[in-house]
């Protein structure tokens, strides 16, 4: 049988995590993005974070809520390698660590937008947009659902060494 056409496995044929939930996590992590991406900037430091968070409420709670997306990519590195036994049953639960992510950050969102005397802003509109898709691609995505029942312990037990006498 040739299976060269199914693209999503790797060589050992365990499931590559999908793209899209790399985008939905940088997208969790903004906040850690653009805190990184001002720290280039040698005059002005706080202008790129004020460009897009002008209360400094909103970019603390954008740091917050990113810390959960850097501890779910830190799992996929983890379960990319299959090393770090002890974090397989959390790396299996982070699916619902997600769901929270996205939670929190609607809510994040409501509160900028109630902050903001519910005016229009093209960044808010872009922001649910972009949730909206991430919370269908959770909600359906079979693929997300495979990946993150990959790691099982049968694959550990194969990768390790067996003792002779």
């Amino acid at each position: 049988m040739n299976f060269s056409h199914i693209t999503w496995l790797d060589d050992r044929g365990h499931i590559k995590p999908p793209l899209f939930l790399y985008l939905i996590l940088v997208f969790l992590a903004r906040g850690w993005c653009i805190f990184i991406a001002s720290l280039t900037q040698f005059n002005d430091r706080s202008g790129l974070v004020r460009l897009f968070y002008p209360e400094k409420t909103d970019f603390i709670l954008a740091l917050v809520a990113g810390v959960g997306a850097v501890f779910i990519y830190g799992l996929i590195i983890a379960e990319r390698k299959r090393s770090w036994l002890i974090l397989r049953p959390l790396f299996c639960k982070s699916i619902w660590f997600l769901w929270f992510l996205l939670i929190l950050d609607g809510v994040f969102l409501l509160q900028r937008i109630v902050h903001d005397d519910y005016l229009f802003k093209l960044g808010y509109s872009l922001d649910a947009l972009f949730l909206f898709w991430s919370v269908i691609y959770v909600l359906k995505s079979k693929r997300l659902s495979y990946y993150f029942a990959d790691w099982t312990t049968e694959d550990n037990d194969s990768h390790q060494p067996t003792k002779t006498q």
